[in-house]
């Protein structure tokens, strides 16, 4: 174990820094610290309203195309993440992440692609720079129809 110790002004501040058999390094740091704090309100609730399912002709789609409607509160989202899964969940097939601008009201469409007809666990993240928030939902796809 070894030890270092600095003072610039032995009332305030005492620094001293310390191997632990751990592995780690820890600063203790004792004096007066000065910081500031923004409080921010975060996207709070996200609520998937709506799927429906696109209607294409069977010459333009190889695959099914859903428009997810989802409304959030709280602060507006910059980025929507949505991660397709298998029904239970555990096992995800794809990602996809997207910029999004919304001006005023939290209310956005998302359009994703299912290669094929199948049950799926869906999860719509949307994030600004301080949070995110996530809704769930099972879909049920199949050709030219979302349950």
């Amino acid at each position: 174990t070894s030890e270092a110790s600095s003072s610039s002004d032995s009332s305030t501040t005492v620094e001293t820094m310390e191997d632990n058999p751990d592995g780690g390094c820890h600063i203790y740091r004792n004096g007066y610290y000065e910081t500031g704090l923004s409080v921010v309100e975060g996207i709070l609730e996200v609520n998937i309203i709506q799927m429906m399912s696109v209607q294409m002709t069977k010459s333009q789609a190889e695959n099914s195309l859903v428009d997810f409607v989802v409304t959030c509160q709280g602060s507006l989202p910059t980025d929507v993440c949505t991660v397709v899964s298998d029904p239970t969940c555990q096992v995800s097939k794809s990602m996809v992440c997207d910029s999004v601008t919304v001006t005023d009201e939290c209310l956005l469409t998302i359009r994703r692609a299912f290669e094929e007809p199948g049950t799926y666990c869906i999860n719509i993240t949307l994030g600004d720079d301080t949070s995110q928030a996530l809704a769930s939902a099972l879909i049920s796809v199949n050709e030219g129809e979302t349950t």
